[in-house]
């Protein structure tokens, strides 16, 4: 690796975001730090509220702002802060090195333009190419998502598509320019569960042919232990564990995780007990953490946790967690 190379597509260090409201601010970003090596899968995991999906626009400055802000950090991409750079370069790496694939199929394509010219538009402005360069490039694009008779569906409105096809387009949008990341936001969300798992084989093929990193973000841990290289767990805007897929599942450490993977369902042999359920709600950061934001609903919160907001500890291979109690020896952490 050259002298001054980064391993990582994209490194993100201490990103802060915050949300001025009539009721004061809101503290929706952390201190988030992780990276994404090329050609890995890094799963995003909380529940709603969690600063999954703000902590990714916050990237890609896809938030208004005002009332956002970002308050600090930075977001290298390419040797580049995409934290500090000017809007206009900001809009050229948007929609072509970094592509994003939205939550709802059925409101985020134009109702009022055909899929051809919504998939055409980045190649145009991001690529230069002509009108009919860039429609051969449309029909190539939707082939290669799935979508047949690409060539004569090129003048069909979203609305004569399914809700299947419409995410399908969506992907075909995000890929247009070859981007190097693509941020994936609940994308099979308000899909019916067959079309789900055609999408999630989908990524798994693109992934395999293109070779791009991908963020998907979700609140299905199901999915991301199908797809994921590696997981990161969200809580109170902050990270509050990461690890490699296979070693989140085994081996938990943070009492939010543990009682995330209690609550999913198992197929397999016979359950006696129920399903558990994380009591209370997801805190509104009205300030910056100085405890821990899971306290209120952690069964093993001490008084340290009350004063202090914890570091992410290391505690194992590639593998921390923002946590003072040590699930090793059932007690608090001597650091």
């Amino acid at each position: 690796m050259p002298d001054g190379a980064t391993p990582f597509v994209l490194d993100v260090k201490d990103l802060k975001t915050v949300f001025r409201t009539r009721g004061g601010e809101v503290h929706a970003v952390n201190d988030v730090s992780f990276t994404l090596k090329p050609g890995e899968l890094l799963g995003v995991v909380g529940e709603s509220g969690s600063g999954k999906s703000v902590t990714m626009m916050s990237l890609i400055r896809l938030l208004p702002m005002p009332p956002a802000e970002i308050r600090g950090g930075q977001v290298l991409f390419e040797g580049q802060d995409l934290a500090r750079v000017p809007e206009d370069t900001m809009r050229a790496i948007r929609g072509a090195r970094i592509g994003m694939v939205f939550q709802d199929p059925m409101t985020s394509l134009n109702p009022v333009f055909t899929v051809g010219y919504q998939i055409m538009e980045p190649l145009r402005k991001h690529m230069g190419l002509s009108k009919r360069a860039a429609a051969q490039r449309a029909v190539e694009l939707m082939e290669l998502v799935g979508i047949n008779d690409a060539r004569r569906r090129l003048d069909d409105y979203p609305h004569q598509f399914s809700g299947g096809m419409r995410q399908r387009v969506m992907i075909a949008i995000a890929l247009a320019c070859d981007p190097k990341v693509l941020i994936a936001d609940e994308p099979t969300t308000a899909l019916d569960v067959t079309i789900q798992a055609q999408i999630l084989e989908l990524i798994k093929d693109l992934r395999q042919k293109l070779g791009m990193a991908i963020v998907w973000i979700t609140h299905d841990l199901g999915v991301i232990a199908g797809i994921a290289d590696r997981v990161m767990v969200m809580y109170g805007g902050q990270v509050v564990e990461q690890a490699p897929v296979r070693e989140l599942f085994a081996n938990p450490r943070h009492p939010y995780t543990r009682m995330l993977l209690e609550t999913v369902p198992k197929i397999s042999g016979v359950r006696t007990d129920k399903l558990r359920v994380i009591q209370g709600q997801p805190p509104i950061m009205g300030k910056a953490p100085d405890s821990c934001p899971f306290r209120a609903r952690c069964p093993q919160a001490f008084d340290r946790c009350a004063i202090e907001n914890p570091a992410r500890f290391d505690v194992g291979p590639a593998h921390d967690a923002a946590c003072f109690w040590d699930f090793t020896t059932g007690a608090p952490r001597n650091a």
